[in-house]
């Protein structure tokens, strides 16, 4: 007799559990903001128990960041020339940070992160540092001149929004880029 086993593990159907956490979490943020987004407001906007949370992210700020990595995907560095790369990333992370509960998610992991070191562990290696290394590649800069783009770039972006609630426009974001384009986009180094 031939015996046949079930590739899939025992218990409920896992696929799509993300999809659905991180769609709750970025609704639940954008509807309530980051503090009133808690872990078991996402689970019920979710459908699911905490424990399924809890089973996958150890804390709120862990879900978020891999809520963060969901949203932002790999950055679409696009252009012949360090200007049009450069001007690219800074529109994407500007659009990226526009969606609902996005710009919001980010700012309320950042501040948790100031005074929980585990939480910026996390953050530093799981959301900045991919991002950092690709630009690091494309630009072919040391790491401490992306991280500095990387800060002057998302700092200016998530501070608008904490300031006034609203997403970056058009027309300011693109003086960013005009701002921050001749200091790094140029070969030359300070």
């Amino acid at each position: 007799m031939t015996s046949t086993t079930s590739a899939r593990q025992p218990g409920r159907p896992r696929s799509g559990v993300n999809d659905v956490v991180f769609a709750a979490t970025l609704r639940t943020v954008d509807e309530l903001g980051y503090a009133r987004a808690t872990v078991d407001r996402i689970a019920a906007a979710a459908g699911i128990a905490k424990t399924t949370i809890y089973r996958r992210w150890p804390s709120k700020g862990a879900l978020i960041v891999d809520c963060l990595l969901d949203a932002f995907g790999p950055a679409p560095l696009e252009g012949s020339s360090r200007a049009e790369l450069m001007s690219s990333a800074i529109h994407w992370a500007a659009a990226k940070i526009s969606e609902p509960g996005v710009g919001d998610a980010f700012a309320g992991v950042f501040s948790d992160a100031v005074s929980d070191p585990a939480l910026r562990e996390v953050l530093s290696t799981r959301l900045q540092d991919p991002y950092r290394i690709a630009l690091q590649e494309a630009l072919g800069e040391p790491e401490n001149r992306v991280l500095f783009f990387i800060d002057v770039v998302v700092g200016t972006l998530l501070h608008r929004m904490g300031m006034t609630g609203e997403p970056m426009v058009d027309a300011d974001v693109a003086a960013l880029v005009d701002m921050v384009l001749p200091h790094f986009a140029d070969d030359t180094r300070p």
